[in-house]
């Protein structure tokens, strides 16, 4: 069974990249329409949240539509989507870039299970893997098997100690996103940022939306919220980015490395045979087991 909100939710706060305010309405949307984002100040332009809308960036998931309007950012708010079950959404902005809240999926979890969810009359339809299918650049890795419902495998290894090497296996089902990476936060390294700057990146960074690493310290004041803090929101953002396959994936998903690119290569390489997927009715035993299936507030109480 598809949902959406039962009511609309608010977020004001800053671009990430672009360091401009930004106001970002979450409303309930209609049966089957999945997610879709609204530039308001652009006369209400319509983007899709589709992974063949996506314009490849490192650094983030920017979506484009055929007409030219865009969206940039909107991998933490379309993980806490997916996170909570919520198959239905139109998210209206009045800027190109959603807001960046704490560097987390969290804010927006909180608020959508505050809300509290609406079961629609109408089946789920699920997507799933048949065969694998693999995108490498370099030493990075994304792969998407065939399994009875999503997990997640992750690697990553950077020369700053406070990070270096973390690797991370989850079962996506039974609320395991909320648990346990919808609180991880965006990451960057110290030496990183100044770069990002000059060429008009980052520009609404700050310690309070981001865990900024120096070597084998952690500059942002609190600490770590996870000794994996950065494998865990790696993640958050895989998910974000397979949720733009438009359905709930089947599979089991494996990254060494990646990111935004990868996985929406990933996608795009998943797509273009017909042979690799399908596309299947949810029944119960399947649906209790996709990552928003019997969430609850205590569920985010626990980490955040």
């Amino acid at each position: 069974m598809q949902s959406t909100l039962s009511r609309s939710v608010q977020f004001d706060g800053v671009g990430l990249h672009s360091g401009a305010p930004v106001s970002m309405h979450v409303l309930p949307g209609q049966v089957g329409q999945g997610i879709v984002f609204v530039r308001q100040d652009l006369g209400g332009a319509r983007i899709a949240a589709r992974w063949d809308h996506v314009e490849q960036s490192p650094l983030m998931t920017r979506l484009v539509a055929p007409g030219g309007a865009s969206v940039s950012t909107v991998e933490h708010v379309m993980a806490a989507l997916a996170g909570c079950g919520i198959h239905n959404a139109t998210v209206v902005l009045d800027g190109p870039e959603a807001p960046i809240a704490d560097g987390s999926s969290a804010p927006f979890v909180r608020a959508f299970l505050d809300a509290g969810l609406t079961h629609q009359a109408a089946p789920l339809t699920a997507i799933r893997v048949r065969r694998s299918v693999e995108v490498r650049r370099g030493l990075a890795m994304a792969r998407l098997s065939p399994a009875q419902a999503l997990t997640m495998d992750f690697a990553i290894e950077f020369d700053d100690a406070a990070i270096g090497r973390q690797r991370l296996g989850l079962d996506m089902a039974n609320g395991a996103f909320v648990r346990e990476l919808c609180d991880a936060r965006t990451f960057c390294r110290s030496a990183d940022i100044d770069a990002m700057r000059a060429e008009g990146r980052a520009l609404g960074g700050t310690l309070e939306n981001a865990v900024v690493v120096d070597g084998d310290k952690v500059l942002t004041p609190g600490g770590l919220r996870h000794p994996d803090e950065a494998v865990r929101h790696k993640m958050l953002d895989a998910l974000g980015d397979l949720a733009l396959a438009g359905a709930p994936i089947l599979g089991a998903y494996v990254g060494l490395r990646a990111g935004h690119a990868m996985t929406n290569d990933l996608l795009r390489k998943l797509f273009s045979d017909p042979a690799n997927y399908e596309r299947v009715h949810c029944p119960p035993h399947i649906a209790a087991r996709l990552p928003g299936a019997g969430i609850h507030a205590e569920d985010l109480r626990a980490v955040a």
